[in-house]
């Protein structure tokens, strides 16, 4: 089951990375978390982008891992 508190917190930090997703006609939307692994849908751009990999891991999981307690990955879900 979802911890409302790290969810609010996830959401956070996707908040502040929103900005450059957008600017590259892309989005984020966070599914759920459990267990310590987060799931998201990328949207727009990001959903059919070849770099799509690299945005979740390098970026999104990278900052989540550093500002999330309790965070151990970033999946992305269809």
């Amino acid at each position: 089951m979802s911890n409302p508190e790290i969810n609010e917190q996830v959401q956070e930090v996707l908040d502040k990375l929103r900005p450059f997703l957008l600017r590259d006609g892309g989005d984020c939307e966070l599914v759920d978390v459990e267990d310590g692994i987060v799931k998201l849908r990328l949207l727009g751009a990001c959903g059919s982008c070849p770099s799509s990999t690299i945005t979740l891991k390098a970026g999104i999981e990278r900052a989540l891992l550093e500002e999330v307690p309790g965070i151990i990955e970033v999946e992305q879900v269809f």
